[in-house]
């Protein structure tokens, strides 16, 4: 049973929505070559307790950061640590908050320096993706023809979708059906209802979609190490979509 929301949850949701993106825009003016990854939790940790918000990931099964940040070839699920970011790196920073007991999570990722036209044009393409995901996030559409619009846009533009992770329902748990995959086909899957509010993140590699998962039990990482975008919004169906971490 995919859970649906009351007016009055998604006026909180889009109230945390907001914090989360204040948090994100005060993160991306910081992150800097010579940071390293724990540095920049520490900043998301601040930020969140500015804003009276809670991490929706620190310790989510036994998870030990703040905040996820995952560096080149690491596709998802970054440990953050005392690795230093370098030029011509990308980044990938997953933030999940709580507010007043129900979850936002968004994501995005940014170069660092000078980065190859091959890698921005991957930057864009993810990010241009999310949006034609969200496109299809309307009510009466199939839950596939978010996966289909993304997936089309993807490989469209040479690349490829991750399969092994996919975007979720979210309220007032973290991960909440449905599961929302980022390939198949149109047309299939539940049908979107008003009140259903959803974690929409394409995860696109520069070669193959293939992941593996790294001695430390969390980061996924690509089959070919090759790099790695993350986008995602929280959006709730309606008759036009409404992204709710903006």
């Amino acid at each position: 049973m995919i859970p649906l929301k009351t007016k009055q949850d998604l006026e909180i949701m889009r109230q945390g929505g907001k914090i989360l993106a204040k948090i994100i825009e005060a993160l991306k003016s910081k992150v800097k070559e010579g940071l390293t990854t724990l540095e920049i939790d520490e900043l998301a940790s601040n930020l969140m307790k500015e804003y009276n918000v809670v991490s929706a990931f620190k310790n989510y099964k036994g998870f030990p950061g703040h905040i996820c940040i995952s560096v080149n070839e690491e596709v998802v699920h970054g440990i953050p640590s005392s690795r230093v970011l370098k030029d011509k790196d990308i980044v990938s920073i997953d933030i999940g908050i709580i507010y007043q007991g129900f979850y936002l999570d968004s994501a995005f990722t940014i170069g660092i320096g000078k980065i190859s036209p091959e890698v921005k044009k991957l930057l864009e393409v993810t990010k241009n993706a999310l949006y034609e995901g969200i496109k299809k996030a309307k009510k009466g559409n199939h839950l596939s023809d978010i996966s289909y619009a993304i997936q089309s846009y993807v490989e469209a533009g040479g690349f490829s979708v991750v399969r092994d992770f996919v975007g979720h329902g979210i309220g007032k748990s973290l991960h909440e059906e449905p599961p929302i995959p980022n390939f198949g086909k149109p047309k299939q899957g539940p049908l979107l209802k008003e009140g259903m509010v959803l974690a929409i993140e394409p995860m696109v590699n520069m070669g193959s979609w293939e992941v593996e998962i790294s001695s430390n039990g969390w980061t996924a990482l690509t089959k070919d190490r090759l790099p790695s975008a993350h986008f995602e919004h929280t959006v709730a169906v309606d008759n036009e979509p409404q992204i709710l971490t903006l």
